[in-house]
C-alpha cells in the first residue's frame, strides 16, 4: 500500500489556507456553532467559513474510506484537509518498525479526499529525540506533501533540517507557549504552521495584535502555506482562524457571513 501518493495534485499560484485542528469540540457549540445546529452538520458549517481543517481524529485511530469520502462530499470545491498521521506510528512504535501501521493508514482511505487532500502531518512526541530512525521513517513515506512537527530539543541539529530538505518534507513552525522548541526553517516547497496557544497550550485566544504579527510573518512565506489553530479547548480557534484569514486577505470566496439555513 505504500506506493499510494498523498496530496499530489497540480498547484497553481501559491495559496494561504487558514483553518483549525479538528472540528468536533463541545466548547464550540452555542458559540461558533449555532445552538440549533445538529452535530452531524458541524463540518459543513466550518467549511462554509474557513478554507481548511486538520483531520485530528486520524491521530487516535485509523478512519475508513467511507469517512474520507463523506468529508470530501460535504465540503466546498477548493476546501482542503490536512490529515494527521496516526500515533501508532509516531508514539506507539516511535518510528521503529512502522511498515504495518503505515500500510494500515494508507488503507484507511486518505486518498478518497481526492483534490481536497493537503499535507500529511506527523506530530512527534516530546520524548522522541533526533536519531537515525527518522531517516528510515522518511524513506518509507509515500510521495506527496508531508510535514513533521518535532518537540525534542535535539531537532535543532542542522542535520535534521538537511534530511527534511532531501525528502522535501516541511518542518512545522509551531507556537506552543514555550512548551517545546520553535523551529522556523523552510525545508520544502510549502509551509505548515500550528498555533497551539500563545500563553497556554490549547487554550486562550490570540489577541488581535498577535494575529497581526502572525499575518505579517506568514505573508512573507513563499509557496503554499497551511496555518492551523490548535487553541481549541476554550473555543477560540475558529474565531482566531477567521480573523487571521481576514488579515491576510485569504478568506475563502465561498465564506458565508450568516449560517447556511440549509444546515438546520
Amino acid at each position: 500500500m505504500l506506493q499510494k501518493c498523498y496530496g499530489l495534485r497540480p498547484v497553481g499560484s501559491a495559496a494561504i489556507r487558514v483553518g483549525t485542528s479538528g472540528w468536533t469540540y463541545p466548547e464550540w457549540r452555542g458559540d461558533f456553532y449555532p445552538a440549533r445546529l445538529a452535530q452531524r452538520r458541524e463540518l459543513e458549517h466550518l467549511a462554509g467559513r474557513l478554507a481548511s481543517v486538520e483531520v485530528n481524529g486520524s491521530f487516535y485511530g485509523d478512519r475508513t474510506p467511507r469517512d474520507y469520502r463523506s468529508w470530501a462530499n460535504r465540503t466546498p470545491e477548493g476546501f482542503t484537509f490536512a490529515v494527521k498521521g496516526p500515533r501508532s506510528v509516531t508514539h506507539v512504535h516511535a518510528l521503529r518498525d512502522v511498515k504495518a501501521p503505515l500500510d494500515a493508514f494508507s488503507a484507511s482511505g486518505p486518498e478518497e479526499l481526492g483534490a481536497k487532500l493537503g499535507p500529511i502531518l506527523w506530530q512527534l512526541p516530546p520524548s522522541l529525540p533526533f536519531d537515525a530512525r527518522l531517516a528510515d521513517f522518511l524513506a518509507l513515506l509515500p510521495e506527496g506533501r508531508h510535514a513533521v512537527e518535532p518537540r525534542h530539543p535535539s531537532f535543532t541539529d542542522p542535520a535534521f533540517r538537511a534530511l527534511l530538505e532531501r525528502h522535501g518534507v516541511a518542518l512545522v513552525l509551531a507556537d506552543a507557549a514555550g512548551a517545546f522548541p520553535e523551529f522556523d526553517h523552510r525545508t520544502a516547497d510549502f509551509h505548515y504552521v500550528r498555533l497551539h496557544g500563545e500563553r497556554e497550550l490549547y487554550r486562550g485566544s490570540y489577541p488581535e495584535e498577535s494575529l497581526k504579527r502572525w499575518a505579517d510573518r506568514v505573508s512573507t512565506f513563499e509557496g503554499d502555506t497551511y496555518v492551523y489553530f490548535d487553541n481549541t479547548m476554550d473555543g477560540a480557534a475558529p474565531h482566531n482562524a477567521e480573523t487571521l484569514a481576514a488579515l491576510l486577505g485569504t478568506t475563502p470566496t465561498w465564506a458565508a457571513t450568516e449560517p447556511d439555513p440549509t444546515l438546520f
